[in-house]
């Protein structure tokens, strides 16, 4: 091993071999993708050989098989999960960002209104990397300590039927130094908005910044056995139809791939298909910065703010309710999540939140009123 930095001679060659095969096209199982994932993420192989690797098989184009291996590497070796006793299914509702128009925090605040409405939902996220604030940014922002131990997200799920997942938390080594150096796009931002921390989740609403992606994903999310998952890709009809969001739309079309017992079917979705009226995309559009976007889902979120926001927030906590069958159809799923928003459950289902996913008790809230002041 001396000459070879702690590496075996075998493994260097096996690994060099496998490079070279993808980058003549040749398709992986999804076994030996998991393999090959898991001595990238444990660091069992040489950087540069790593980068190689990574980078032929996005220039080859991986197969829905091949990210399944991928995500199971990561669900087996680079993931902390829960695993808390639900009476029912829990979802989760999360998107890819790299969209081009960028929203309020839409999946954040959805999430709390389709707990409001009676879903269990356990929500994953991570800081901000390709808009003003991610997932994490806004649940800090709303008082949850982000680094409270996952055992207490599993208690504020049991008991407030949402809890926050903070990728900073539960993502452990591997992925972390890949993308401290990664400035190129690889199998794992693909794997990583399908990777899922609370073990019992089987549902999933992911929202896409392209309309073949959001297909792609619900390919994969079948690959890896969920029961159900809807990709989402939205639209406005004042943009060209390749700068859309990653969210369902109250600006426009969105289009919907929906599995179901391993069936996928694709259609179209107007505001009208969901009891709401065409809104203009300013109206939803990101605030500059992490507190006003906290600040504008907490002015919809207490039932005193009405519109487009509110409207937004309703059809995607509705595509929660929807894929967990807690509504016959799109209009009563979203009908249900706007009557979550005007009785306040909401609002109350976030205090639960934040008091529990904490290190220290009592902590958190006060921020949590403070901000509410403000909103």
């Amino acid at each position: 091993m001396g000459g070879n930095g702690g590496f075996s001679e075998e493994s260097l060659r096996e690994f060099g071999r496998a490079i070279m095969a993808v980058s003549q096209g040749r398709c992986l199982s999804r076994g030996e993708a998991k393999e090959l994932y898991r001595q990238i993420l444990l660091g069992e192989q040489p950087e540069f050989a790593q980068g190689a690797f990574l980078a032929a098989h996005m220039a080859r184009g991986p197969s829905p098989a091949e990210i399944a291996g991928a995500w199971e590497a990561q669900m087996d070796y680079d993931v902390e999960t829960i695993a808390p006793e639900l009476p029912e299914a829990s979802a989760d509702i999360v998107g890819t960002g790299s969209d081009a128009l960028k929203t309020i925090n839409v999946s954040s605040g959805a999430a709390v209104v389709a707990a409001a409405a009676g879903a269990y939902v356990a929500k994953k996220g991570a800081r901000a990397a390709t808009g003003v604030s991610g997932a994490s940014d806004i649940f800090e922002a709303f008082g949850v300590d982000l680094e409270a131990d996952l055992a207490r997200a599993a208690e504020s799920l049991k008991a407030h039927r949402l809890c926050y997942l903070p990728g900073e938390k539960w993502l452990r080594a591997g992925w972390g130094r890949l993308i401290r150096y990664l400035r190129f796009t690889s199998i794992f931002n693909l794997a990583c908005p399908l990777l899922m921390p609370c073990r019992t989740t089987k549902h999933l609403v992911i929202g896409a910044f392209s309309a073949p992606l959001a297909r792609q994903l619900v390919e994969i999310c079948r690959e890896i056995g969920m029961e159900a998952a809807l990709g989402v890709y939205g639209r406005s009809d004042a943009h060209p139809p390749e700068e859309g969001m990653d969210e369902i739309s109250v600006c426009g079309t969105t289009r919907v791939v929906e599995l179901r017992h391993g069936t996928i079917t694709e259609y179209d979705l107007r505001p009208d298909d969901l009891g709401l009226p065409l809104r203009p995309f300013a109206e939803i559009a990101a605030e500059p910065d992490v507190r006003e976007n906290a600040r504008a889902l907490l002015a919809v979120l207490r039932g005193r703010a009405d519109g487009a926001r509110a409207e937004v927030l309703a059809a995607n906590a509705g595509a929660v309710l929807y894929l967990l069958g807690r509504a016959g159809s799109w209009p009563q799923a979203v009908g249900q999540a706007r009557e979550a928003l005007a009785t306040g459950r909401a609002l109350e289902v976030l205090r639960g939140v934040v008091a529990v996913q904490q290190r220290r008790a009592g902590a958190g809230l006060p921020r949590l009123e403070e901000m509410l002041r403000e909103a």
